[in-house]
């Protein structure tokens, strides 16, 4: 049950590059494939290739009273060369790309899911275990017929045999607090050694978007972001190469860990406004959604022949209603809690203690916490001059350090502030439009301003 939460993020993971818009084979963007979480042959790796030839997670588990068991699942891509062919005679010859009545071919690499399983039971010692695995060769051929139904051209699919070991080990943290470390650790041990400088040829050799899960029953594991105090140092110690683990699942859960060649935080979630994979790290549904809007017929039928996954995208978009459009249009969950008051700014949220007490529930962020800040009318004093909304002043940028470059071409440059603000260091910062900016009057309704400190400035 624990994977079977956790599946959902994992896919993101799996998939993530696999194929970017505008989907298409011919996009600049798809021409280097397999971006994440490369697990490359040993020997071509060390004569140079870029890519490891491993991969390693190293977490501490707190065990419980009974031997808790550890399982492990390995996912990956294999990699699959599929060859668009066209009968020229009675032979068939390699295309790049072919149309065959209302459908359009294309030669294109396609990733097959894998999924390998280790066993392991924790406790009593330092000990390991093995799991020589291999991924399958394998070839099949499809007949694409024409309009008039005969045979008019044939997709080649070829995998080439990817061998690895999954080894799992233990060992006891030093201390009184019965810690175990888990090292779980996946090589590519294929025998290819073919030229460092053809990466698209050792991918076939390849795991892809390499990847594990780990759940334990009987024992929790510790987060490798926000641990213990007392476990800091041992957490620390930690060799994770190629991979970062984070806790998974619903938030306080602590038996599964994804180790993802992605940088995520603890209980990575998607979103539910998402209706399927962009394959895009952070999605933005609704702009790749309108952006695939925009692509020709001539575009889509392109992108429907470079893979069935960016057509299903393509067809998703297409049969969009316009209520699940609207869903993706912004969802600010961190201001959930704020009501809104009738001049739109927000309004203190008051709950009763149980000593019957007033407690305010206003986010410490937002400006209706605090009534003594108001940008609008707050000053701050610049020599003898006190500097308000309305002020001019001429951006003198005297605070070299820390000074943005792209500021410095606006020294002597005179503008108006258009308010005072603090944030929560109590540092004061004064929002100003140009003088002479043609703009400002837009930037000024927009909000859209140049952010200075008080000494970058003078007063005019």
């Amino acid at each position: 049950m624990s994977f079977e939460l956790a599946r959902k993020v994992a896919d993101t993971v799996l998939f993530e590059g696999y194929v970017l818009y505008p989907y298409r084979a011919s996009a600049a963007k798809n021409q280097v494939r397999w971006q994440f979480g490369v697990v490359a042959p040993k020997r071509w790796s060390e004569a140079g290739g870029p890519e490891p030839w491993f991969q390693q997670t190293e977490v501490l588990v707190d065990p419980g009273e009974q031997g808790p068991a550890l399982h492990v699942k390995l996912r990956c891509l294999q990699v699959q060369r599929r060859t668009v062919e066209a009968r020229e005679g009675g032979a068939w010859r390699p295309v790049a790309e072919l149309e065959v009545g209302e459908r359009t071919l294309v030669t294109w690499e396609e990733g097959v899911e894998r999924e390998v399983d280790a066993m392991a039971m924790l406790g009593g010692g330092a000990h390991g275990t093995e799991l020589p695995f291999t991924l399958p060769e394998g070839e099949e051929v499809e007949q694409v017929a024409g309009p008039d139904g005969a045979v008019a051209a044939r997709l080649v699919r070829r995998r080439w045999p990817v061998s690895g070991v999954l080894s799992i080990a233990t060992e006891p943290v030093p201390g009184p607090w019965g810690t175990l470390k888990v090292r779980v650790r996946l090589e590519n041990h294929t025998s290819f050694d073919g030229d460092p400088d053809r990466r698209d040829e050792a991918m076939r050799h390849s795991l892809v978007a390499a990847h594990t899960l780990m759940a334990v029953t009987g024992a929790d594991f510790l987060s490798a972001i926000d641990p213990p105090e007392w476990a800091a140092p041992a957490v620390a110690a930690c060799a994770n190469e190629h991979t970062w683990p984070v806790l998974i699942g619903r938030p306080g859960q602590r038996d599964t860990v994804l180790s993802s060649p992605i940088i995520l935080y603890d209980y990575p979630v998607i979103a539910p406004e998402s209706e399927g994979d962009f394959y895009d790290a952070t999605e933005i549904d609704e702009l790749l959604t309108l952006r695939t809007m925009t692509l020709t017929e001539a575009e889509k039928r392109q992108a429907r022949g470079t893979d069935e996954r960016a057509a299903a995208i393509i067809d998703r978009v297409d049969d969009m209603p316009p209520e699940l459009l609207e869903r993706l249009h912004g969802a600010v969950r961190y201001l959930e809690d704020v009501t809104e008051g009738v001049t739109g700014r927000s309004v203190p949220e008051l709950r009763t203690t149980p000593e019957g007490a007033a407690e305010d529930l206003t986010p410490w962020w937002d400006p209706g916490a605090d009534a003594s800040v108001d940008p609008d009318s707050d000053s701050v004093r610049i020599g003898p001059v006190e500097v308000a909304r309305g002020s001019r002043v001429r951006l003198a940028l005297r605070h070299k350090r820390g000074t943005d470059a792209q500021d410095m071409f606006l020294a002597g440059r005179t503008a108006t502030v258009q308010a005072v603000l603090r944030d929560v260091d109590d540092k004061t910062h004064l929002a100003v439009t140009l003088d002479d900016d043609p703009a400002a009057d837009l930037a000024q309704w927009q909000g859209r301003f140049l952010y200075f400190a008080p000494e970058e400035v003078e007063p005019l």
